[in-house]
């Protein structure tokens, strides 16, 4: 007995899905971490529009800006909550994303298996890439840009500087390039040690190392300035959002000496250093708020340059060597 098929076959319905093929898959492969590293994000979101809310009528309450807002909010127990996930955030997407990636699927076996049905590996290794990507740029570029439009009109009132980790790396293009190149040091890692485990502890450890290595990097992103004031009177205002790299005393030819070099035990042997080296100035070395964004840029720069050499090493290694 035959039977004719009159209705479209359910599958048919996948040409209603957004993705389709080897993006789909592999969307679907992952959708676990996709969720979660969205969900964190939507919660961090949320919690920023909720504490600057608070913020604002907190200072409103206060009279700030004609008054003073008091205790720096720095103290907060929702703004080092916030900060701990946005610094958490490149170290989570670089071992639970990056890492297992790429070295999953060779681990498993899966790689062997797709690379040999009807999809090319340059097409796997592509929607592995986006996929990765993707959520890294889309989850710095929200939380950067909520979190400068909570720090950015309210930076007075906290205690942080602006060169800070907790400022400087959250704000602007350097969150979402942070998270880019530090998922893309996690995906070359498991590429090259191939199993799961392994490649996590290790991209625990270079982004450890990185972070360190980042924090004495931000200071040199920028070009020093000096200015010297009168000895015992106090810095102009306008340097007050300055950050201070070094700090000297000099003579009135010009001529500088280090910030102790008159720290004598009593005040008639300082004053009579200070006589002797000709000391009639202060000097300070220091960075101008007015250079965050160019020193933003150029670092977000270095970062986007990293992620393009270890995408590209990625790209050669999976390409030429066998899975």
């Amino acid at each position: 007995m035959s039977t004719a098929l009159t209705e479209k076959p359910a599958a048919t319905d996948s040409g209603r899905r957004l993705l389709r093929g080897m993006p789909w898959l592999v969307v679907r492969q992952h959708r676990t971490a996709l969720v979660c590293v969205l969900g964190l994000t939507l919660l961090a979101a949320l919690w920023i529009v909720y504490e600057r809310a608070e913020l604002v009528q907190l200072l409103d309450a206060k009279g700030w800006p004609e008054k003073d807002a008091g205790q720096p909010l720095d103290d907060s127990r929702g703004y080092r909550y916030i900060t701990s996930i946005l610094g958490g955030l490149p170290l989570i997407l670089a071992v639970f994303i990056g890492a297992p990636l790429i070295a999953g699927d060779q681990e498993n076996g899966t790689a062997q298996l797709v690379t040999t049905q009807s999809a090319t590996r340059r097409q796997w290794l592509i929607a592995k890439l986006g996929l990765a990507y993707t959520l890294a740029l889309v989850s710095g570029v929200v939380l950067s840009a909520l979190f400068t439009w909570w720090w950015k009109p309210y930076r007075s009132v906290f205690l942080s500087d602006w060169i800070d980790g907790v400022i400087f790396d959250n704000t602007g293009p350097v969150l979402p390039a942070f998270l880019l190149f530090l998922t893309a040091a996690g995906i070359t890692i498991g590429t090259l040690i191939r199993r799961v485990l392994p490649a996590m502890v290790v991209t625990f450890l270079f982004t450890v190392i990185t972070t360190f290595v980042w924090d004495e990097l931000r200071v040199r992103l920028g070009e020093t300035r000096m200015f010297t004031y009168p000895m015992d009177t106090e810095l102009p205002a306008r340097y007050a959002e300055a950050y201070e790299v070094d700090r000297w005393v000099g003579s009135a030819d010009g001529t500088l000496y280090g910030w102790g070099t008159c720290a004598e035990a009593t005040e008639k042997a300082q004053n009579a250093c200070i006589e002797k080296h000709g000391i009639v100035n202060d000097v300070i070395e220091y960075l101008d708020y007015s250079q965050m964004a160019p020193m933003q840029w150029t670092a977000a720069g270095i970062l986007l340059a990293g992620t393009v050499l270890l995408t590209a090493f990625t790209l050669w290694r999976a390409t030429r060597r066998p899975l």
